[in-house]
């Protein structure tokens, strides 16, 4: 079957299949809004990623990814992106695209440094988990735009209090985790 065919797909949940990598194809799915495909073996991503325009969530956790490529930054309609379980050294610059991205899931892969520009040009950016990674927070703070990422942040946990939402164990760890 040629994936590519699947022009109206909307919402593709491929988890924990063993699947070792993804085709070019896929970059055809212009109307996919929802990617999942975390419990897998991918060691890579394909570059065509980048086409996926109206991506609004893309879950790659739990595979063998080293890197995302550089065309992820294209994908300019995500806000949620979970990579977390992998062994990602670095972000892509490209990252700093983002600028509709809320919420970064990264834990436990190998990342040392982010992208300078993420938090300054990644605007609506109020999630960051990074635990189990070797940055350090102070390397996180010293990071351009902290401030104003911090202040989202807390914006966004006092609305969830506001609300009443009842917050889980989990809940209180919104934010920069490391």
């Amino acid at each position: 079957m040629n994936l590519g065919l699947l022009q109206s797909l909307k919402v593709a949940t491929l988890d924990g299949n063993r699947i070792t990598n993804l085709p070019e194809e896929l970059g055809q799915l212009v109307k996919l809004e929802r990617l999942s495909v975390s419990a897998n073996l991918l060691t890579s991503l394909p570059d065509t990623i980048g086409s996926l325009r109206s991506l609004v969530l893309l879950n790659v956790s739990n595979n063998k990814l080293k890197f995302l490529p550089e065309s992820i930054g294209s994908c300019f309609s995500l806000e949620e992106l979970q990579a977390n379980d992998n062994s990602i050294e670095e972000l892509p610059g490209s990252i700093c695209n983002l600028i509709q991205l809320k919420s970064l899931c990264l834990n436990n892969n190998k990342l040392n440094q982010m992208p300078l520009n993420l938090l300054k040009e990644c605007k609506g950016l109020q999630n960051i988990a990074l635990h189990g990674n070797p940055i350090t927070m102070d390397q996180f703070q010293q990071m351009e735009g902290f401030q104003e990422f911090e202040t989202r942040r807390k914006m966004k946990f006092d609305k969830q209090i506001d609300s009443n939402v009842i917050i889980s164990s989990k809940g209180l760890d919104e934010g920069v985790d490391l």
